[in-house]
């Protein structure tokens, strides 16, 4: 029977095995597909479709910078045993790599590296490496400069957290070092105009209510409208100090409160957006003992 390119590709989208093993299995198996299943599962080469239910938390985050843009990528597996193979190291960077000519994850899946699609390539290194990966979410930042760190990092440009700040004037330095003061601190927002509404509008309700009931409770309450008209705000503006990034102490600072926006105007620097992206963010991951993660790395 005739081991054509259609029935090869299906019998990938099957297994989750290599394009060669695909063929190889078809040709052995005179093109029979249930056969030729059964056949890379002796081999131990249909991994792939086995691993895709298991959670992938781990893993890395690249960052690439070039043309006045850039863009970090999440690339997530297993264990952190895998984040710290080379060969997987080196297929997060090239995905960042073409991840600079492409606008969302969607359209990175779909782009191709060296005449692969990633998505492709993906799957072919759950084959090979024996966990399940995916490319969970990129962020892109353009301005007139755009600096980059990466925390924990691996390799260069790879690390658990990966931060862009795109600014103009100023210095590279000291973006670095804002960058750096992103990855430790985590503001939620550049400054009070770009928080979430609902996160305003929650926190708001959450500081009025423990107000009036801290001032009901108290042995010498205050009128009401102090603490509308001075309490209140007060404590929003130490919130805005604690969670928006212009308004945050800079950690660099020396006198440990001058701001980020004001060092940045200082420094006759403008910060015009950030971005933040942290290896499993949102993940929710089954607890589990070091000595079971070491077995099931060690194939046991």
């Amino acid at each position: 029977m005739a081991i054509t390119a259609a029935l090869v590709k299906e019998l990938r989208d099957t297994t989750g095995a290599g394009m060669m093993d695909a063929k190889k299995a078809l040709t052995e198996t005179d093109g029979d597909m249930d056969a030729a299943i059964d056949w890379l599962r002796t081999k131990g080469l249909a991994k792939a479709d086995k691993k895709a239910g298991r959670t992938a938390a781990e893993g890395l985050v690249a960052v690439k910078t070039g043309g006045g843009q850039g863009v970090a990528v999440e690339v997530n597996s297993e264990t952190d045993f895998v984040a710290k193979n080379e060969e997987f190291q080196g297929m997060v960077a090239a995905i960042a790599g073409a991840a600079l000519d492409v606008a969302d994850v969607e359209a990175l899946k779909a782009a191709e590296i060296n005449g692969k699609a990633v998505s492709e390539i993906v799957t072919d290194a759950i084959a090979k490496i024996g966990e399940n990966m995916g490319v969970r979410r990129m962020a892109k930042i353009e301005g007139e400069n755009v600096a980059s760190y990466v925390h924990n990092a691996a390799a260069d440009g790879l690390g658990k957290i990966g931060v862009l700040v795109a600014y103009s004037g100023g210095d590279e330095e000291l973006a670095r070092g804002i960058a750096m003061h992103i990855a430790a601190i985590n503001p939620l927002a550049l400054d009070e105009t770009q928080l979430d509404p609902a996160v305003v509008e929650k926190e708001h309700e959450i500081l009025v209510a423990t107000a009036l009931e801290e001032n009901a409770n108290s042995a010498k309450p205050k009128p009401e409208n102090i603490i509308r008209d001075n309490i209140i705000p007060g404590r929003w503006k130490k919130f805005l100090s604690e969670s928006t990034l212009l308004n945050q102490a800079y950690v660099r600072s020396e006198d440990g409160k001058t701001t980020v926006g004001q060092t940045a105007k200082d420094a006759g620097m403008t910060i015009n957006g950030y971005v933040r992206i942290e290896v499993g963010e949102g993940i929710e991951k089954k607890s589990e003992d070091f000595a079971a993660e070491v077995a099931k790395a060690a194939g046991a």
